[in-house]
Parts: C-alpha cells; structure tokens; sequence
C-alpha cells in the first residue's frame, strides 16, 4: 500500500547480468495497471544483446504510467555520460524542473556529437560490431570459469547480453577479503556486497569481461583461480 513506484532494470541488469522473462514482464506490468503504480524503466543495456533481442518493455505494455530510460553512455562513448527519457507528456515540467535542480543542463556538444551519430546511421552499424565483440568476451570468460573453477565450489550466471557476470563463491568464503589476494595477482572484481540495500551476501562478486581481451580474460580467470585456492 505504502508504494509509490517500482524502480526495475530488467535487460542484462547490474549486476547480476540477468533478464526479465516475458512472463514476469507481463504480470509486473499487469499489476502496475491494477494498482494504479508507475514504472520506472531503466534500460541502458538492452541493445546490448548477443543471439535474441530481450522481450518487449515494460513501458510499451503501461505507457501512461512509465518513465523509460536509456543511454548512449554503454552503446557509443561512456564518457559522454548522455541519457534521455520517454514520459508522459504531463510530467515533462516536473522532469525539467528537476533536471534543471541537478545540473542545470546536459553539455550540448555531447547532444549534438550524438545527434550527428544518430542522423546518419553510425548508431546502426556501430551497435551489431559491439554486440559481436561482448559476445565473444562473455563466452571467453564462461569457457575460462569453466577451465579454472572446476572443483572449486563456485557457481555463476550465463547471461544473453550486457556486460556482466555474477558469481556465487564457496561458502564461508567473503570476496571483500580475496579481492586483496586477486588484486595482488593482477585481477580485479567488484565484491557483491556494494550492491545490495539490505542484509548482503558477502560470497558474491561481479566480474565485467567488456573491457579485457580474451588473453587478458584467460589471463585474469587463470589469477582469480589461484586466489580462491589460497584462500579455501
């Protein structure tokens, strides 16, 4: 009773890496409407799919009652830092109200460099190339989990798309204290830890495998493997 929105991420999330069922799509949306309870719709990943792109937003199934955001900041440059938003035409002066509150205004040669992207098709042809790279990054990292965990009572995640992974460490075993012993090998992971709200689960990291080469992949998973060793 006590909601006023439900905030959701449901394409390739961070950190997990995972999606939205179509299903689970449906019924969120269909309570949504029930209850009269905006969707707030965050997607800065969703065009980052590797085989299938992801079911159908949940903003188009409720569109008077969803904010839909997205970004050029993981398609094109990550240091453009640009966004944009589709609303309900009503809430443009609150938005812009509250935009205006906290920076005054997005740099406009950011939103022209990608206007001029956008208006002659580089997106289009740019987007396929990446979706193809991280594809090939994401297996590397699976087929390196596989090769090097063997054993070691870890589990993961195998996600579609995006850029992440997440990963379930052997009990007992807090990756706060091994990223020290990994960082010391040369490979770094984010502790799960960060990401939760409430009572965390200190055995879970999240690995990204977008940035690194697949030697430095195999490389990385390799030094991760010998890390865990030592600390179990």
């Amino acid at each position: 009773d006590k909601a006023r929105f439900v905030y959701l991420l449901p394409n390739f999330q961070n950190p997990t890496g995972r999606t939205m069922t179509e299903e689970r799509r449906a019924a969120v949306a269909q309570v949504a409407v029930e209850c009269g309870l905006p969707i707030i719709e965050d997607n800065p990943y969703g065009d980052l799919w590797f085989d299938a792109p992801p079911a159908p937003s949940l903003s188009s199934r409720h569109p008077e009652g969803s904010v839909y955001l997205g970004s050029f900041s993981k398609i094109l440059a990550p240091g453009l830092r640009l966004g944009y938003l589709v609303a309900p035409k009503a809430l443009y002066p609150k938005l812009l109200q509250a935009k205006q509150a906290a920076d005054l205004h997005t740099p406009s040669f950011n939103q022209r460099v990608v206007a001029e992207v956008l208006k002659d098709g580089f997106i289009d042809r740019h987007v396929p190339t990446i979706r193809a790279l991280y594809k090939q990054q994401c297996e590397a990292m699976l087929a390196a989990l596989d090769r090097e965990m063997a054993g070691l009572g870890l589990s993961w995640n195998r996600p579609v798309g995006g850029m992440f992974l997440w990963v379930q460490l052997p009990q007992g075993l807090k990756a706060i204290p091994l990223l020290d012993k990994a960082v010391e090998k040369g490979v770094a992971f984010v502790p799960g830890s960060a990401f939760y709200a409430g009572a965390a689960n200190e055995s879970t990291l999240r690995l990204s495998f977008v940035t690194a080469t697949v030697d430095q992949i195999n490389t990385g998973m390799a030094a991760l493997a010998t890390a865990i060793r030592e600390s179990l």
